[in-house]
């Protein structure tokens, strides 16, 4: 009898997965569990050109239907796995029906962080997460209104970009001491707060938030310190958190995310787990960590294909990240905790284009890029490559990016 894969979530990670079973050969049915009403979309235009209305979701399918049609790739929507019968195979839906498997994926990815504070369920507080909560935010989005945004990540510097162009005034409210403190440098934070301001943003750090209040929708953002905020919209971005309750509760080991190791398996050897809800080791940093992008969903997903074709091919690649800002294409390449020199090529407190390089023991870790992809190229290189270099040639604007890229390749054969 023909074997079943079925894929628990229906995001990125499944749109790389269930194709890529195929390609490696799986011959048996392939079924995909989603619990939103479409197949996988992209979601970094979410908080980017859906938002501004640039894109529609049938403009962010990542593949057409006729893709997975001719696949023979079958989706559940709309559909919510409550459980997973290990024992016997079975996976348990909300609608009171089971589904079989012989092999399982867990792709169910992370969920937005909610508050509970006062007043958070006023009408025109959003969260942003999924192509619904886009629509929703829409409905609130006037020139000349009042937008606040809880949390200065990316998703909310994103968003805040995006209402400033649809003509609104922007408050951004981050609790840490700077933006993106959790993710990125003071390099680069400082970077995007001076982006931010001169575009007009407000952006007031060290402040938490004590609650909401309105008529009947939402008016005011009364913050820890006293201050209370105009509003007409509101955005809540304080993170995300991984879907790991399914897992857990089918006794799987988890550990700030679903312990995989380097081929994607789970403790179950019949399971496997791949994208945002995965904890799992690099070897790059030699530490184990928990990741939340696309390319990670995709990459992880590749490797979890082949591991459950029979072909055991390590999950190896070096973190990359990107976000779009203004004018801003910033490029990020591995991660920077931990350097102990940062050599910046061009002017990070006066333009916007430089590329900063993060050391640790004379190695680069890590690469911040704003709109420099030859800078983030060479960065990732020197990352995986592990590269010796002169550092002062690389600071040096006069000297060429192409004339730098070819002493890496140069010293790079030296140091092999």
């Amino acid at each position: 009898m023909s074997q079943i894969c079925v894929i628990v979530g229906a995001g990125h990670a499944a749109a790389q997965l269930a194709p890529s079973l195929r390609q490696e050969g799986w011959s048996g049915r392939i079924v995909v569990v989603g619990e939103e009403d479409t197949i996988p979309y992209h979601r970094p235009p979410l908080s980017k050109a859906m938002l501004a209305g640039e894109k529609t979701l049938e403009e962010i399918i990542i593949r057409p239907a006729r893709v997975y049609e001719k696949d023979g790739i079958e989706f559940l929507l709309k559909t919510r796995v409550t459980s997973i019968d290990r024992g016997n195979h079975q996976l348990l839906l909300d609608n009171g029906s089971s589904l079989a498997y012989d092999k399982l994926v867990l792709a169910t990815g992370s969920r937005v962080r909610r508050l509970d504070l006062p007043g958070v369920e006023l009408p025109g507080i959003h969260y942003l997460r999924t192509y619904h909560d886009v629509e929703q935010i829409r409905t609130s989005i006037k020139p000349g209104g009042r937008a606040v945004i809880i949390g200065g990540g990316y998703i909310g510097l994103e968003t805040a970009a995006v209402l400033l162009k649809l003509g609104m005034a922007v408050t951004v409210i981050e609790i840490q001491e700077r933006l993106l403190a959790r993710v990125a440098t003071p390099v680069l934070s400082e970077f995007i707060t001076r982006v931010h301001t001169e575009e007009g943003v407000r952006i007031i750090c060290n402040t938490g938030v004590a609650g909401f209040a309105g008529n009947g929708l939402v008016e005011r953002v009364m913050s820890t310190d006293g201050q209370v905020y105009a509003a007409d919209l509101v955005i809540i971005g304080a993170g995300i958190l991984p879907n790991i309750e399914l897992a857990a509760a089918a006794g799987l080991a988890i550990n700030n995310g679903i312990v995989v190791d380097e081929y994607c398996r789970t403790s179950d050897p019949d399971i496997a787990a791949a994208g945002d809800c995965t904890f799992h080791h690099n070897k790059f940093y030699d530490r184990w960590l928990r990741l939340e992008s696309v390319q990670n969903a995709a990459d992880q997903s590749r490797t979890a294909a082949a591991t459950l074709c029979g072909k055991l091919i390590p999950y190896d690649t070096l973190p990359w990240f990107w976000s779009d800002q203004y004018d801003v294409k910033l490029q990020m390449a591995g991660l920077s905790q931990g350097h102990d020199e940062v050599i910046t090529r061009g002017d990070s407190h006066r333009s916007r284009s430089f590329a900063a390089f993060y050391l640790r023991n004379g190695k680069v870790i890590a690469v911040d890029s704003v709109n420099r992809p030859p800078e983030f190229m060479l960065g990732k290189k020197l990352i995986t490559e592990k590269i010796s270099f002169d550092w002062n040639k690389l600071a040096d604007e006069n000297i060429p990016m192409k004339e730098l890229l070819a002493g890496s390749l140069s010293t790079g054969r030296q140091s092999r």
